[in-house]
């Protein structure tokens, strides 16, 4: 389980972040950026923080409101055309960096998930698998996984067939099925080999 470790050996105002929806065939890739109030933390938070991947959907949005009141929380946003234009990884450092700016206190150091590290105007510390190492980072996991889960819900609502309520966009038979019978949206990452190999067919 993630714990305090790595912030303990670090001074200064630690932010978490992390990113949610780099795989997905469509919707944007949103970061959090997370710091913790640990006097304002009780022990269930402190207990169930975890990597967002490992937790149930009920699960992460219990955690998620938990967080309001004993965090400051940033989001960051990169939207389909963007991710087109920068390509995933530029996007996501993007959203990242966006996320960051959005908290309301600049951090000494950012704990940044895997091993790339987007250009702050804090000290970066990369953290391979740092969702299920420190808590900093599972509460950012958090913030990022339940906001998109969110928007693509939202946009499963606009672009019904897809099935994105459920697999938020990634791509399963249900959205797969749904390409086939309605084609694209510009809701679509057409830089992606898939979406893109549905253009090339049709063009």
């Amino acid at each position: 389980m993630p714990d305090f470790s790595i912030e303990n050996g670090l001074d200064g105002i630690i932010a978490g972040v992390d990113e949610a929806g780099r795989g997905p065939w469509a919707g944007p890739v949103v970061a959090g950026a997370v710091i913790l109030d640990r006097a304002g933390m009780g022990d269930a938070l402190i207990n169930g923080l975890d990597d967002s991947k490992k937790l149930k959907p009920k699960k992460r949005e219990e955690l998620f409101s938990m967080l309001q009141s004993c965090a400051t929380i940033g989001v960051g946003i990169a939207n389909v055309d963007e991710i087109d234009k920068n390509n995933i990884l530029g996007a996501t450092m993007l959203a990242m960096a966006r996320a960051v700016d959005g908290l309301n206190i600049t951090p000494a150091t950012a704990l940044v998930d895997g091993n790339r590290a987007p250009k702050l105007n804090c000290r970066v510390q990369t953290v391979v698998r740092g969702d299920g190492i420190s808590l900093s980072i599972a509460a950012a996991s958090i913030i990022a996984k339940v906001t998109r889960d969110k928007i693509m819900g939202e946009l499963a609502g606009l672009n019904p067939g897809y099935g994105w309520e459920t697999n938020q966009g990634y791509g399963s038979k249900a959205h797969q099925s749904g390409l086939q019978k309605l084609g694209i949206t510009n809701h679509h990452r057409k830089s992606f080999a898939p979406i893109r190999a549905i253009i090339e067919k049709n063009s």
